[in-house]
Formats: structure tokens, C-alpha cells, sequence
């Protein structure tokens, strides 16, 4: 058995890690006593490119098209399918996904935001940053042709409302 394996943690402190069962074993949460309540959470994600890239791609000079476009359907997709990509995850009904990729040619390249909104019995906080993380592997696959050396970077939750542990934002200082 590994050293930072769950099952050598002192039982005192599995009590607080809710996908662990009491003997460390990985479980899905059981939510079914908890009230539906609305949920949000965004998510973003960076996407750096070489200055002729960018210009390609705002120009709409690619080999694949609409790579924007793309992009950002791929992260809603992506969104809706959470549950079936990250193993305890809850699938849960969606009423909102939005997905904006938004330029920034001081990088060169794109900063992407995911809101995703539920009324559910837990968050969609895995949804958010599925899409970004999503959405920017997609900008990636569309723009390969033109530069392999682009780079994904900081994905992150920016925030999340709604359910038992409170809201919470990004600090700018993090």
C-alpha cells in the first residue's frame, strides 16, 4: 500500500473528506438529503499563442475553420458531460452553459469563461472547469496546424454560488 494512500490516514480525518468512505475507499457523496438550490460557477482558463497565430486565427485564416467557433461549442458539450468524464461526479441538469473566448492580443492569445448555472443538490464547479479545460484542448486541435507550441494555462475556478459551503470568488492576490 502507498504512504499517501487514504487508507493510512488517521480515521479522525476521513470523517472530512466526503468521497472517502470510512475505510478510505473512493465513494460518489450521497446528496439525496440535501435541498435543490441554484447553483453557478465560473471558470477560466488561458490560452497562449505565437503573435501569427492569433492573427490567423482573428482573421479567420485557418485550415479548420471556425476556430473560435468550435472552441466554444466544444466547451459547452463538454459542460453536459462532466458526469460521464470525472468519476464521482454527479450528472446534473443543466440549465446554463455559456462559453466565452474572449481575446486578449497583449498575450497574444485567449482568455476562456465558462458560467454554468443548475438547480441541484450540489455545484457545478467540475462543469465550469471541464468546459474551459475543454474548450481551450479544442482552440488547441483547430490552431495545431499553424503552431504546435501553443500553451493551456490557468484553469481555474474565478467563482461559485449557492450550496452548504457558501459562495466563493477568486482572490486577485492567489
Amino acid at each position: 500500500m502507498q504512504e499517501n494512500s487514504p487508507a493510512n490516514f488517521p480515521h479522525s480525518h476521513l470523517a472530512n473528506l466526503s468521497h472517502l468512505d470510512g475505510e478510505g475507499q473512493a465513494q460518489m457523496v450521497d446528496v439525496s438529503a440535501k435541498t435543490a438550490t441554484l447553483r453557478q460557477a465560473v471558470a477560466s482558463a488561458t490560452v497562449r499563442m505565437l503573435p501569427e497565430t492569433f492573427a490567423a486565427i482573428e482573421t479567420g485564416n485557418t485550415p479548420k475553420g471556425d476556430v473560435l467557433g468550435i472552441a466554444r461549442i466544444a466547451g459547452i458539450m463538454a459542460a453536459k458531460q462532466t458526469a460521464n468524464l470525472i468519476p464521482l461526479c454527479h450528472p446534473l441538469p443543466i440549465q446554463k452553459v455559456e462559453v466565452l473566448v474572449i481575446p486578449q492580443p497583449d498575450l497574444p492569445g485567449y482568455e476562456i469563461q465558462a458560467t454554468v448555472k443548475t438547480k441541484a443538490e450540489t455545484g457545478v464547479e467540475m462543469e465550469a472547469l471541464t468546459a474551459v479545460s475543454i474548450a481551450a484542448l479544442t482552440l488547441y486541435d483547430m490552431a495545431k496546424a499553424l503552431e504546435k507550441s501553443i500553451k493551456i494555462e490557468s484553469i481555474h475556478l474565478i467563482r461559485k454560488t449557492g450550496g452548504k459551503s457558501g459562495d466563493y470568488s477568486l482572490n486577485l492576490e492567489d
